[in-house]
Parts: C-alpha cells; sequence; structure tokens
C-alpha cells in the first residue's frame, strides 16, 4: 500500500480525479481524520471535508508509476 496527500478542492478536480483513478483496476481509499471512503465514489468525496488535503491509500503491490503519473495534478 502507498499513501500520498492529494488536493481535490473544486468540483472539477473531483470529477477529473474519479475519472482519472476509475481506470485502474486497483482500490483506492480516502481518508479525512476518521473517515474512509472509496476514491471512487463522488458521492463519499463530496461527503469529505476538502478544503484540506486528503490522504489516499493505493492498494497496490506494484504498477503504481502509471498511477502516479495519472495523479500527479492532485498531488500536494
Amino acid at each position: 500500500m502507498k499513501t500520498i496527500q492529494i488536493s481535490l478542492n473544486s468540483i472539477d478536480k473531483v470529477k477529473s480525479f474519479v475519472n482519472d483513478i476509475s481506470k485502474f483496476d486497483f482500490d483506492f481509499d480516502l481518508v479525512s481524520g476518521r473517515y474512509v471512503i472509496d476514491a471512487k465514489s463522488i458521492m463519499g468525496i463530496f461527503s469529505l471535508d476538502l478544503s484540506k488535503p486528503i490522504d489516499l491509500n493505493i492498494h497496490a503491490e506494484d504498477g503504481t508509476d502509471e498511477v502516479m503519473t495519472a495523479l500527479k495534478p492532485y498531488i500536494m
């Protein structure tokens, strides 16, 4: 598992983020405080406080280079 901090501070960013990570077969979790939600769920993301950075957990052993390239616009 790999954890990175991301910022999703606009509606457009959330939509493009979900579209980008939905292309991968890995599991992604967003962690904000005590809340853990599926990062591929737009409704779940909007239930978080998006004004602060959010931790993204990528559940993959290898092959995360392509994922990291796709996530570049969101990484803090």
